[in-house]
This record gives structure tokens, C-alpha cells and sequence, in this order.
């Protein structure tokens, strides 16, 4: 809990100096109506707070071989802006994400013995995940709507940690990626437990939302490095 702490201290100190820099970038394009300038600060601003040099404005579709380049933002206008898939070709795709929920002593000790008085948290849990990747595109401003084949929603009780680990599978046959809707599986499951648990407890933390691995699509399979 205590890296849980420091990396939600770390993200928040960067949230705020990219939102500082997106601010000074924001007033240079109206001051000088250069658009490119403006993408080119935003790119500055995201190398210099997040070290990645990688991760760039501008760039072709959703799942395109990893160039460099964020893909939802207009490199020419700077506006956000939906990746035209009309021209890919389906193919099979699959994406695991995973999250977790602790819950305390006592919300776990209830959840473990299904005593919960809104009813069963898992099995709520579960479905909610799999409504909620079916809703992915509506709750994502620029997701495709994309035709799910299956979706699964495992959780598993984490007793040394007195949490519920979660672990959404989604796939697809389809021009775009998957990710979207295993990662909201994921989140929405670990919202519906903090939901069905808050009577209980108001300490509930939802952590380690984050995919875990992708197969398909043109930028090929993708697997979690453990880095910790």
C-alpha cells in the first residue's frame, strides 16, 4: 500500500506539471495560431514530465506498430480525433487486463463468507464487468463500437492482502484493438465491489488497473515485463 501511495503521489505531481505546461502550450497557439508548435509543446511536455520519449502526439491507427506517436490527437490541428479503421482488415484479437480491490478485515471477512447485505459482491462483480465492456464505446469518447466475441471476468479472493483480484479477458474479431473493453471490465468489476462493500467500509482502495497482455493486431502480441 505504501508504493501504491507513492505512485499516486508521484502520478498526481506529474498530472500537475503537464497540466501547466498543457496551459503555456494553450496560450502560445492562440498568441501565434501555429497548431504544429502547439502539438510539438505537448510533445516536449510529455517527454520532459514522463522521461518516455516514445510516447508522441499524432500517428496512424489504434493498435498501428508502435511509431512513437499518440494516435488520437490530430497531428496538423492539435483537436482530438477518432482513428479511421475503414481500410484494416479483421483479424482475431484478444486482451487481458487485471485490477484489485482492498477491502480491510472486516468488508473482506464478508465478502469471503458472502454475507454482504447487498447479496453476492462476486458474482455482481462479474457480470457488471462483462455489461460493462459491452459498453466500452459509450462510456470512451474515442473507442469504436466493435463487435465483442466473448468476454470473461475472473475474481479470486487475495487473502495476505484482503483483496479481490481481478483478471478481465476480452476478444474480438475485428479492424481495432481490444484493450479498451478488458481494461473496463476490469474497472467496472472493482467499482461494482466498492459499491456493494461501501456500507461496510470507506476505506476501499481500487488499484493495478492495467493490461496485462494483447495478442493480434498489426503491432503483434504484447506481454507485462515485471519491472518491480
Amino acid at each position: 500500500m505504501t508504493t501504491l501511495r507513492r505512485l499516486i503521489a508521484r502520478t498526481a505531481r506529474s498530472v500537475t506539471s503537464m497540466r501547466t505546461r498543457a496551459s503555456l502550450s494553450a496560450s502560445s497557439f492562440h498568441a501565434n495560431g501555429d497548431r504544429a508548435s502547439a502539438v510539438e509543446e505537448a510533445n516536449a511536455s510529455l517527454d520532459e514530465t514522463f522521461g518516455l520519449g516514445g510516447v508522441r502526439v499524432g500517428g496512424g491507427g489504434d493498435d498501428a506498430a508502435p511509431t512513437g506517436r499518440l494516435t488520437h490527437v490530430d497531428e496538423r490541428s492539435g483537436a482530438a480525433s477518432m482513428v479511421n479503421v475503414g481500410s484494416k482488415p479483421s483479424t482475431s484479437r484478444e486482451a487481458t487486463a487485471s485490477a484489485r480491490v482492498w477491502l480491510g478485515a472486516e468488508a473482506f471477512a464478508l465478502v469471503r463468507e458472502n454475507r454482504m447485505k447487498k447479496g453476492d459482491v462476486l458474482a455482481t462483480a462479474r457480470i457488471a464487468g462483462i455489461m460493462g465492456a459491452k459498453k466500452t464505446h459509450d462510456l470512451i469518447p474515442l473507442c469504436h463500437a466493435i463487435a465483442i466475441d466473448a468476454v470473461k471476468v475472473d475474481l479470486t479472493l487475495n487473502e495476505s492482502e484482503r483483496a479481490v483480484d481481478i483478471v478481465a479477458v476480452a476478444s474480438c474479431t475485428g479492424k481495432t484493438g481490444v484493450e479498451m473493453e478488458a481494461l473496463t471490465a476490469a474497472a467496472v468489476s472493482g467499482l461494482t465491489i466498492y459499491d456493494m462493500c461501501k456500507a461496510v467500509s470507506k476505506d476501499i482502495v481500487i488499484g493495478d488497473v492495467r493490461l496485462e497482455a494483447k495478442v493480434g493486431g498489426k503491432s503483434g502480441n504484447w506481454s507485462r515485463r515485471e519491472i518491480e
